[in-house]
């Protein structure tokens, strides 16, 4: 039977009945748990489990407490082993978890990744209620639960922290809400495989026949030398291989900002909200009550008599680990205009699959906006990849009015469609000479929806040299946690652009606006100070409007002054700042205790990403990198790519363990994601055309081009010189020179700065 035989006749649909729900045991209301997820195959229902999230999120300043709490319930009539794939802030220091099942409150236990996954498998083949949270990406988690019983809700609370950083001039909240689909580039030793579901509704996966049970496979990849996590498979989506409709009131939100600073602004432009509140103390809610989870939900906001803040410091002292500390750093507020000198813009635009339609148009008016606004100075070029890339010109091109011109009609022309080849598209950014005497900035537009994150990260590492990256993403619920690092690891920033409202302002502002760093080089000379483990590594460095936090650990409190020293346009800038640190745990109110014992765990996810990368950059096989990741997380009680939270019920819940089907929770369509960028069933890959398909394709092009070799040889001749001696007249030479002497004033904002 071939691939596509295979595929049709596997084929399951999904469907939704708006009705009540069996009456077994206590149900929630109508209101509380609508809708029954009917799937269909080989001429048989089965039932998959609902989901509810509330998210309850205090905010002190620029730390946020957040409470998320999932509540699963099972429609059908006999037990399932639900799985829930779901986004979390890369950030987020994730410290505690608890179970409520049947009258019982399970405190979940931090374990070995490996012990915790033994745990609850040891308990679903029992027959007891269990769950197990398990991190596959900084940003990508499931939440497993065992042996759900009809009728019987559970509930499972998730508790973390995480700054709340400023972007822009506004602290901006993000909270993602739903895992777009991921392209995985098909592997040239093995078939490609598909996550079905057998006629019980178990899951299987299907590669050229093959039915093993996808839960059998390896969780891990082993790719030259790399030991590689899978992608979770992905889950039914609503409007795909599940309903287009489905209870569209699954998460709700309770937030509460103080601030001992009057805050002067608030807003979302993700979600409609309902805000109430004085000065210092705001309530923000989801106007309808209740929303769909299908595009992330962010909150920007300001706090007055900021201005002239550089910096701040909160410390927190634990008797038996010591001092910790957090230093706020924000850059001397220099016009950016002075700083700006002669630059290579190399723009690559992702056309991918999932890229067509809204975000294609989004990423067509920044482009639009980013070359209008170009100097006659720069130097551009344009790079437009999914599953190939191809190129505006072969060399940097200078910012001449008629390129311009040509460059805005080129962009205009692309299409969207196929995979995701983001790596080879990121390499060839960097394959042709620099002009001289420019910064190469590398503009990256996409929504990252890749699964090979790794390698890109380690080819920024290994190719960034002096340049810089800034990646913007294009989308609704794009995945932050690649964005995020790419900008890291390129010594550049991220900002993300929606892709409905005001898409088009938006893009073309920050199009227009593309920054330059005003502080470079930033290192904190302690002065006597004793500290140790500060994070991060390598301090990044400052743009306008933004910030950095460092944490470090002391021995003593007391009174000192401290140095943030940096590089502000070629000249020596230093920040003197004079610190308390606490000395004991009675020192702080009730309220900046709370936010001060946040400290600890900030640190120590900290300290978890910046070892995780280098183990990351390492090519994931150093063995004392994960030991001290794993440490870390179980001192902690933190969730980390080798820790996981288990909680596991003492009752029999289940009498027969084996009855038990495995279920997953289906997912709303990401906002402004196309469904072609999903996977025809339960795939987490690939937007382009399968592997037999291209093949196909191929073969077809290939005889025609053997067939009138000749004739398109002589077609194409004449058109291509004529371009090529176009080309060459648009290269027109001479630069001029920006001055960039700073103003003669040697204090700003509290900073020193050398003339």
């Amino acid at each position: 039977m071939t691939f596509l035989t295979t595929f049709a006749a596997r084929f399951t649909t999904v469907f939704v009945i708006s009705t009540a729900l069996p009456a077994q045991a206590a149900l929630p209301t109508p209101d509380e748990m609508s809708g029954v997820v009917l799937a269909q195959h080989g001429g048989r229902e089965f039932q998959l489990p609902l989901l509810k999230s509330d998210y309850k999120i205090e905010i002190d300043g620029d730390i946020a407490h957040v409470e998320l709490t999932q509540t699963f319930l099972n429609p059908s009539s006999h037990p399932v082993n639900a799985t829930y794939l779901f986004p979390m802030n890369q950030k987020a220091a994730i410290h505690a978890m608890r179970v409520d099942l049947d009258g019982e409150t399970l405190i979940a236990r931090i374990k070995e990744k490996d012990k915790a996954e033994a745990a609850y498998e040891k308990a679903k083949a029992e027959g007891k209620g269990a769950a197990l949270l398990t991190q596959h990406r900084p940003n990508m988690f499931t939440q497993d639960v065992a042996n759900l019983i009809p009728g019987r809700p559970v509930k499972i609370t998730i508790e973390y922290v995480q700054n709340v950083p400023k972007v822009d001039g506004a602290y901006e909240l993000v909270v993602p809400m739903v895992v777009g689909p991921r392209y995985e580039r098909p592997s040239r030793t093995s078939p490609a495989k598909l996550v079905s579901y057998t006629k019980d509704g178990e899951m299987e996966s299907l590669a050229s026949g093959d039915t093993s049970v996808a839960e059998a496979a390896p969780r891990t990849d082993s790719v030259s030398g790399w030991s590689i996590d899978k992608l979770p498979a992905y889950p039914p989506v609503i409007g795909q291989n599940a309903p287009k409709t489905i209870d569209p009131d699954r998460v709700a939100l309770d937030l509460t900002l103080n601030s001992p600073i009057p805050i002067s602004h608030l807003e979302s432009d993700t979600h409609a909200v309902t805000v109430v509140g004085d000065g210092s103390q705001k309530s923000v809610r989801f106007t309808s009550g209740r929303e769909i989870d299908n595009r992330d939900f962010v909150l920007r906001y300001e706090l007055n008599s900021e201005k002239e803040i550089a910096s701040g410091l909160t410390s927190h002292f634990d008797a038996e680990r010591g001092g910790y500390l957090s230093l706020l750093i924000e850059p001397p507020k220099i016009p950016p205009e002075a700083m700006i000198g002669k630059r290579e813009l190399v723009f690559v635009l992702d056309t991918s699959g999932s890229m067509r339609d809204q975000p294609m148009n989004a990423s067509k008016a920044f482009m639009t906006a980013a070359i209008r606004s170009l100097r006659p100075d720069d130097h551009f070029r344009i790079i437009s990849f999914s599953s190939s890339a191809s190129h505006f010109s072969n060399n940097s091109t200078k910012a001449t009015d008629r390129n311009k011109r040509l460059a805005i009609s080129h962009v205009s022309s692309l299409r969207a469609g196929g995979g995701t080849e983001l790596n080879h598209a990121l390499n060839a950014a960097f394959d042709t000479r620099q002009p001289a005497d420019t910064t190469r900035i590398v503009v990256f537009l996409t929504d990252g929806y890749i699964g090979d994150e790794r390698n890109v990260i380690q080819t920024i590492s290994d190719r960034i040299g002096n340049a810089r990256i800034y990646s913007f993403g294009v989308g609704n619920s794009v995945n932050r946690f690649l964005l995020d690092a790419m900008a890291r690891e390129g010594r550049g920033y991220a900002r993300y652009v929606p892709v409905d409202g005001n898409y088009r302002e938006i893009a073309a502002d920050f199009a227009a606006k593309l920054k330059t760093p005003l502080l470079t080089d930033i290192s904190v000379d302690w002065n006597g100070l004793v500290v140790s483990e500060p994070t991060p590594a390598k301090i990044p460095d400052l743009f306008e409007g933004g910030t950095v936090r460092v944490l470090a650990r002391y021995p003593q409190g007391g009174k000192h002054r401290i140095y943030v020293n940096g590089i502000v346009n070629g000249h020596k800038a230093s920040l003197p700042l004079d610190v308390d640190l606490d000395a004991d745990e009675s020192f702080a109110t009730a309220r900046a205790a709370q936010s001060e014992k946040t400290v600890p765990l900030i640190w120590a996810r900290e300290q978890i990403f910046d070892k995780n990368r280098a183990y990351t950059i390492g090519g994931s096989s150093n063995e004392s990198l994960k030991r001290q990741i794993t440490q870390l997380g179980l001192t902690y009680s933190l969730q980390s790519r080798f820790t996981s939270f288990v909680a596991v019920s003492e009752k029999t819940v289940n009498n027969v363990p084996a009855s038990a089907q495995s279920r997953s929770v289906p997912l709303p369509q990401a906002s402004g994601v196309p469904k072609s960028a999903y996977p025809s069933l339960n795939l987490s890959g690939s937007s382009a055309p399968e592997p037999e398909g291209i093949f196909g394709l191929m073969l077809v092009v290939l005889a025609l081009a053997a067939r009138f070799r000749r004739s398109i040889a002589k077609a194409l001749g004449r058109p291509l010189s004529t371009l090529k001696r176009s080309h060459r007249r648009s290269m027109t030479a001479g630069s001029t020179r920006t001055d960039t002497a700073l103003p003669r004033s040697v204090r700003r904002d509290g900073w020193w700065l050398e003339t």
